[in-house]
Parts: C-alpha cells; sequence; structure tokens
C-alpha cells in the first residue's frame, strides 16, 4: 500500500512548498529563499530553504522532509505504544516566518503524514498539521480574517471540523509555564486517519493551501506601517515565547531531534533575535498590554 500513497502526499508537499516559497518571495519584493539540500544518514533528506534580510521578512524557513528508519524514536513509541517494532516513513512541510515590522505577526505552519509498517500487519497511518499565528501588535481584522480562513477551509469537512481544531489549537500552542497562549491560534490536527485516506489527505492539502490566503494579506495591510525601537524592543521580547515554547513543549522539534534529523532545519523555526527581560509587565492601557488582556486567552474569533 505505502509507496503509491507516499508518492502522491510527497508529490503534493514539494509543489505546495515550491508555492509557499514563491508566494513569500512575491510579497517581501526584496530577496529570495536559498535551497540547502540534505540527506539523512539513516534514511531520507530534505530540502530547507530559507530567506533572510528582506524587505518583509527578517528570516523565515520553509522545509520539505522525508525521512525514514527502521524503528521509531523513544519519544513517538512512549506517545503511540503501538509503533514499537515498525519500520516508518515521515514527510512533510514546516515553515515559519519571522517579519521586521512589528506590526505583522510572526505565522508558522506544518503539514505532514507518517505511515509505520510490520510484516503481517495492517500499516498505521495518519495525517497532521495546521497554522497558527504570533502577533505582537494584534489588529482585530487581522485575526478575524485569518480565522475565517481556517473556518472556510474546514466547512466543506464538517461542521465539527473547525471547532474541533481550532480549540486543539489553542490548547496545543499553549506555555503552561507562563499561562498564556503562544499567539491567537487557527488549526492544529494530528493521528487524522478515521476519514479514510483520500478525504484525509483532502484536508491536509485545504491546509497546506490556506495557508497563504490567510497570511499574504496581513503582510500586505502591514508592511509599511510605521514603528520605532520601543515597539522593535517589545516584538523581540514576545519572540522570546516563540523560543520557549519550541525548546520546552513542541513534540515535532523533540521528534526530530530524535530521530536524528538535520539539526539546522529543525532549530530554523527560530527568531534571528529575541530577548528576555526580568519580569516584565507592560503598562496598563498601553497598546503592549493590549496583547495580554485581549489576545492571549482562547476566543471565538469568527
Amino acid at each position: 500500500m505505502h509507496s503509491e500513497l507516499l508518492t502522491q502526499v510527497k508529490t503534493y508537499l514539494m509543489a505546495l512548498q515550491d508555492k509557499i516559497c514563491a508566494g513569500l518571495e512575491k510579497a517581501d519584493g526584496g530577496t529570495k529563499f536559498v535551497e540547502d539540500a540534505w540527506q539523512r544518514e539513516e534514511g531520507g533528506g530534505g530540502r530547507t530553504r530559507v530567506i533572510r534580510d528582506g524587505n518583509v521578512i527578517e528570516q523565515g524557513g520553509v522545509n520539505y522532509s522525508h525521512v525514514f528508519g527502521a524503528s521509531m524514536p523513544a519519544s513517538a513509541t512512549a506517545h503511540r505504544p503501538e509503533l514499537a517494532g515498525r519500520s516508518f516513513h515521515a514527510c512533510g512541510v514546516s515553515l515559519v516566518i519571522h517579519p521586521k515590522n512589528p506590526h505583522i505577526p510572526t505565522s508558522h505552519a506544518n503539514v505532514r503524514f507518517f505511515i509505520a509498517e510490520k510484516e503481517g500487519e495492517e500499516p498505521i497511518w495518519w495525517f497532521g498539521g495546521g497554522f497558527d499565528l504570533t502577533p505582537f501588535y494584534p489588529q482585530l481584522e487581522d485575526v478575524k480574517h485569518w480565522h475565517q480562513v481556517a473556518h472556510d477551509l474546514c466547512a466543506p469537512f464538517g461542521d465539527e471540523v473547525y471547532p474541533k481544531y481550532k480549540t486543539w489549537c489553542d490548547e496545543y500552542f499553549y506555555l503552561k509555564h507562563r499561562d498564556e497562549t503562544r499567539g491567537v491560534g487557527g488549526l492544529f490536527f494530528d493521528d487524522l486517519n478515521e476519514w479514510g485516506f483520500e478525504k484525509s489527505f483532502a484536508f491536509m492539502q485545504a491546509v497546506g493551501n490556506g495557508y497563504l490566503d490567510a497570511y499574504l494579506p496581513i503582510i500586505e495591510k502591514r508592511k509599511d506601517m510605521p514603528y520605532g525601537e520601543e515597539q522593535r524592543q517589545f516584538q523581540l521580547y514576545r519572540r522570546g515565547r516563540y523560543v520557549e515554547f519550541n525548546l520546552v513543549w513542541d513534540r515535532g522539534t523533540l521528534f526530530g531531534l530524535q530521530t536524528g534529523g538535520r539539526t539546522e532545519s529543525i532549530l530554523m523555526s527560530m527568531p534571528p533575535l529575541a530577548r528576555w527581560e526580568y519580569d516584565f509587565n507592560p503598562e496598563p492601557g498601553s497598546p503592549e498590554s493590549e496583547l495580554y488582556e485581549h489576545y492571549l486567552k482562547p476566543k471565538d474569533w469568527v
């Protein structure tokens, strides 16, 4: 079963990487992605594409990878004991964009397919992914637009899909040690196989294709907004939360590092600059406090 399905998914993912890179280059208008193709000793490889010092994007990456191996890492079998003793293939596209202007939110998206096999047994497979938004100086219309795109792409798959995966996103991208969400969420889904292969694959594609629809209009609206050093410093401070989440809570980072993935590609999600400040509290009533008061708690945005 697996080779034909895997080929279908990989063909889509590589085309998605091309499409997203082209869309972001056009939106930036100042620089291009640089590709770094790599091989993994234990099996597989990928194409890491990084963009830096553009007109709009300070740093970002759009990764495609396909890794495979004879056995699963400990982190995965702890989460899914039924995977022990199986060979696996994992492929996906993952991206993070850190813009220069503090009025443009950081964005993240990921779509992936996983299949594990053992002779004489049915394969175990699933799709996962999603996208989420991390504003610094949020605009309500941007947040509503982001969630409207998410809502609309889910609609053909059932009325319960958006609320379910929106809630999962709020719960997943949550910094327990800070008691705040990483941003304003979006969609997050994992272990999706109950719809069968065709419908599950179609949903993953809808999410992958939805990312540019959700993000590009926000870039367009905010890229020329003026900002000063104070806004820049707040952006760098809030980027610290992004680092904390990725290093402390993110399952994908852990899986990548434990499977001997390429460290540079896995940690490409980090911002180029971030800062920490002891016991920072924004001034009440300030634009900075608005983020904490109105946006870092799960909410119905649509």
